[in-house]
């Protein structure tokens, strides 16, 4: 093994997907047995899940209709 190398002249891997930030995220338990629910029909992570449903939402730039109770 060298003891240094030189990559200067590298280029990024064109095969490497766009990487996902971590966060930490409360969710109530009934949207996660749904999610986990639908995991368990699919074979998708529901984590995996829980983001495509997400990222189609923000494609399709979707509103959250709420209404206050008074």
């Amino acid at each position: 093994m060298k003891t240094s190398y030189d990559f200067s002249k590298s280029v990024p891997t064109p095969y490497v997907r766009k990487a996902k930030r971590q966060i930490t995220i409360r969710l109530d338990s009934e949207a996660v047995d749904y999610f986990k629910s639908l995991s368990k029909q699919s074979g998708i992570p529901y984590q995996n899940l829980i983001n495509l449903y997400l990222r189609d939402c923000a494609n399709a730039k979707k509103r959250l209709k709420m209404a206050w109770a008074s």
